[in-house]
């Protein structure tokens, strides 16, 4: 495993100085998935949910949270940010919603941070207001997907 970068030889915190690092095209994939009740899924697709259209009101979330991640993970940098999109969609097995994060910039330093927070941000937003109807839902596999850009190129999440 390689050296943890947000430490310095003492073992302290420190954000990374990326000044010498060349500016790439960078873009980063990341989802989570928000499982609930099949009928709350039905009532959100069919647009019949009492606060009205949640999918755009947590895709709006999902967008500003990548915008505000280094105010929210510290040691993380402040990133011009290009295109971010955030799409929700029914899950196949009729009981959540998967939401990718996408996001994208030419800089020195990545955007996996960014499109994971606008994913786990959207599914909350989606939670909060979905759990006047379900509060059993469960937020999960948040993960990064894949990445593109930098020194280290580009890594896709591997197949199971």
């Amino acid at each position: 495993m390689s050296k943890l970068t947000h430490l310095d030889d003492r073992g302290e915190a420190r954000m990374v100085d990326v000044t010498d690092k060349a500016v790439t095209e960078r873009e980063a994939r990341a989802q989570a998935v928000l499982r609930m009740e099949p009928e709350t899924l039905r009532m959100i697709m069919a647009g019949e949910h009492p606060k009205g259209d949640v999918l755009a009101t947590a895709r709006i979330a999902g967008i500003m949270a990548a915008k505000k991640t280094s105010e929210l993970i510290p040691l993380c940098h402040a990133l011009n940010l290009t295109s971010v999109k955030v799409d929700l969609a029914p899950g196949e097995d009729g009981r959540s919603v998967r939401i990718v994060a996408r996001c994208k910039l030419s800089g020195q330093t990545g955007v996996e941070m960014e499109a994971l927070t606008a994913a786990s941000i959207a599914g909350l937003t989606l939670y909060d207001m979905c759990k006047a109807v379900d509060r059993g839902m469960v937020l999960e596999a948040v993960q990064l997907l894949e990445k593109t850009g930098g020194r280290s190129g580009h890594w896709r999440v591997p197949e199971a």
